[in-house]
C-alpha cells in the first residue's frame, strides 16, 4: 500500500491555491476574450474554466468557452492563442483552412504560439499538482 501523496495539511493548502487559481483565471480569460471577441465576430454564452490533461481550451456548441487554468503558467501570447482560436470556432466549427485564416488575420504569428503549446505543454501540466 503506498502512503498518500500529500499529508491532509497539504492537500488543502493545494485546495485552496488552485481555487485561488482557477479564479484568477476566469478572470483574466473573461478579460482576454472581452478584448478578442470584437477582433473575432465570434459570441459566446459562458466560460468554464477547467483542470485538464489532454486539452487547452474548447468551445461547445451551446456557446460555452472552457479554458484550461494552467495555461495562466504560459506565455501571455500562447493564451492568447487559445482564447482566438476558440472565438474563431464561432465562425468554423472545424480546422479547416478558413478557420486558419480567421486565426491569423489576428495573430499572424499565431504558429509561434501553437508551437510553444506543443513543445512546453505537457512539462507545463506534469510538474504541477494535479488537483
Amino acid at each position: 500500500l503506498m502512503p498518500p501523496l500529500y499529508t491532509p495539511e497539504e492537500q488543502k493548502r493545494i485546495e485552496v491555491f488552485d481555487n485561488r487559481y482557477r479564479s484568477a483565471a476566469k478572470t483574466h480569460f473573461t478579460n482576454r476574450v472581452q478584448h478578442f471577441l470584437p477582433l473575432t465576430g465570434g459570441t459566446y454564452t459562458r466560460i468554464t474554466i477547467l483542470d485538464q490533461k489532454t486539452r487547452w481550451g474548447r468551445r461547445s456548441s451551446s456557446g460555452t468557452l472552457s479554458f484550461n487554468y494552467r495555461l495562466l503558467y504560459a506565455p501571455p501570447r500562447v493564451l492568447d492563442y487559445v482564447v482566438v482560436h476558440e472565438l474563431c470556432h464561432r465562425i468554423e466549427m472545424n480546422h479547416s483552412p478558413r478557420f486558419w485564416a480567421q486565426v491569423e488575420r489576428i495573430l499572424p504569428d499565431y504558429r509561434t504560439q501553437k508551437e510553444w503549446l506543443k513543445q512546453n505543454g505537457s512539462p507545463l501540466i506534469d510538474r504541477l499538482p494535479k488537483s
